[in-house]
């Protein structure tokens, strides 16, 4: 089958990528679109720097850069095959899942592999325990959106934010986003957003920002919003923020820096100020983000700036570096 792969650093198509066979407990499915998502674009950049900081915590990937590896794990695809003991889903089903293949060598992600074809590709296996069919007659390229919806619902979770409180966002990219997109699904009224692009500041406001800065024009920290989002992740944004962050305040950081940074403690212990890390989500939360984005509670279509073929995934990925262009691009193999 036909698959896009990282490869050195490159993105290229391969036309001979072995066809997935179903075990038990799986399905084979047809991939209907699936999103390009900001890690990606990090792992195609600074894919060494990642695995090495993993095999730093204890945590070894087994990833080969100079191999293949397959991406692509913001999906909605077609159910075509079932396989041995499964009697949850059937062909013809459109689905959305995870990015989690169980069986019988035990949990592999399907986020970046040498040899668990992904979202990049005509087709890939599911695993049936996981999969979420897509309601309401749902476009796929919608569905797809599930998995970063998640993500910003996550952050938000883990912010504890209360009714009455409000929130900024540093950074409008998917990540924050999906964050904003939560926070106005949780009835928070005040949400302040920063970032230095006028196109990312206008999704902004369509996915329910109360109020948005460009911050070489004005200071965001005014209001003293008691819960901050940090989705901007590059050196010196986290020391900044505890600076200007008011009294016990409680910061998120979801935005992933990839170099070493620095943080003056002094900053959060004089305001006793609260720092929280958030990563992934849980399934009740992929869950409630599908059904978030099919009862319309968020609309996920203002966030779909191109849809493109297989073979336009390599342009696909450095378009996504002008955020006046592009915010979301999805494949659809």
């Amino acid at each position: 089958m036909r698959a896009a792969a990282l490869n050195s650093g490159r993105i290229v198509v391969r036309d001979d990528v072995p066809e997935p066979v179903p075990g038990p407990g799986q399905v084979l499915a047809q991939v209907s679109a699936c999103g390009i998502c900001g890690s990606d674009l990090h792992f195609a950049k600074f894919g060494d720097q990642m695995l090495a900081l993993g095999e730093e915590m204890g945590r070894p990937s087994g990833i080969d850069l100079d191999r293949d590896v397959f991406m692509g794990h913001e999906f909605a695809a077609e159910v075509l095959e079932v396989g041995p003991g499964v009697d949850t889903a059937r062909a013809g089903d459109l689905v959305t899942s995870m990015p989690i293949l169980l069986g019988e060598s035990g949990m592999q992600p399907i986020v970046y592999s040498n040899t668990v074809a992904a979202g990049y590709g005509e087709r890939l296996l599911l695993s049936a325990p996981l999969l979420l069919p897509v309601p309401n007659g749902l476009p796929a390229h919608h569905a797809a959106l599930t998995e970063p919806m998640a993500v910003g619902l996550h952050a938000v979770n883990k912010s504890g934010i209360q009714d009455g409180e409000s929130a900024l966002v540093l950074g409008c990219g998917p990540v924050g986003l999906s964050v904003i997109a939560a926070l106005k699904a949780r009835g928070v009224e005040e949400v302040v957003a920063s970032d230095l692009s006028p196109a990312r500041r206008a999704l902004a406001g369509a996915l329910g920002a109360s109020r948005t800065v460009d911050p070489r024009e004005e200071s965001p920290w005014e209001g003293g919003n008691p819960v901050v989002f940090e989705a901007i992740g590059v050196p010196g944004i986290l020391d900044d923020v505890l600076k200007r962050a008011p009294r016990e305040a409680r910061v998120v950081v979801v935005g992933v820096c990839m170099e070493t940074d620095s943080i003056n403690p002094y900053f959060g212990i004089s305001k006793e100020l609260s720092v929280r890390f958030a990563l992934g989500y849980s399934p009740e939360e992929f869950a409630t983000s599908l059904h978030n984005i099919a009862e319309g509670v968020i609309d996920v279509g203002p966030l779909v700036t191109a849809r493109v073929p297989l073979d336009e995934i390599s342009w696909a990925f450095d378009a996504l570096g002008n955020p006046e262009e592009h915010c979301k691009i999805i494949v659809e193999p």
